[in-house]
């Protein structure tokens, strides 16, 4: 028998959580587990039940979805997250994507959109409202353009590009070392080699390089 799919649905809205788990619980093979008002209680919902699917809004009280997300990774909590939004803007599809969204549907289309995006995200595959589809294909373009102008980013070892990632976090080297229990000294000969690398030169430099193609690198 094929195990059902276990959410978590995270809205402040009540009306707005009551008409989602409507349309959810009408496909028998989708299974509501938990449901919450704000982040904190998704993210303690999820620690407590270890569902296949968070649905969470990114704008709650208490802890947005993004930041829930962010935990999630920090825990290494497998659940898939589909994040909901009233916002159309790039940034925030580019941040949202940069924290391991599996999908991302515009709350104007939830109603028609969302078992699209469970049973997508379900298959392995993303899911993204068309509305948005444009900002997909930006997205995609950049990390092109990005490795046709830095190619060298291909010749950095699995450790190079590890810390390359961290230092996109905005981590420092203590940091970094205390992050992948390794010595300080071992993380600044990387950062070194990363540098020479990438012809990056002067202080600042990598960090810059680092923090403005995060997006791309976590996709690596």
């Amino acid at each position: 028998m094929t195990h059902p799919i276990t959410l978590v649905i995270a809205d402040d809205h009540p009306l707005f959580r009551t008409g989602l788990r409507e349309i959810i619980v009408s496909n028998p093979a989708l299974q509501i587990v938990g449901e919450a008002g704000d982040g904190a209680m998704a993210l303690s919902l999820i620690q407590q039940h270890s569902p296949t699917m968070a649905i969470l809004d990114i704008d709650m009280p208490q802890m947005g979805g993004l930041a829930v997300a962010r935990e999630l990774q920090k825990q290494k909590l497998e659940a898939d997250v589909i994040f909901l939004t009233m916002y159309r803007e790039e940034d925030l599809f580019n941040e949202a994507m940069d924290v391991g969204a599996r999908g991302y549907v515009l709350k104007d289309s939830a109603v028609n959109d969302i078992l699209s995006a469970i049973h997508t995200v379900a298959d392995g595959r993303y899911y993204i409202s068309p509305g948005l589809s444009d900002h997909l294909i930006k997205r995609s373009a950049r990390a092109e353009k990005l490795l046709r102008q830095t190619p060298s980013l291909e010749d950095l070892t699995p450790a190079e590009l590890r810390i390359l990632k961290l230092i996109a976090e905005n981590k420092t080297s203590k940091e970094i070392a205390d992050h992948l229990t390794i010595s300080y000294k071992t993380v600044e000969n990387h950062r070194t080699s990363i540098a020479s690398k990438l012809h990056l030169r002067g202080s600042h430099s990598l960090l810059k390089f680092a923090i403005e193609n995060r997006g791309v690198l976590r996709r690596k």
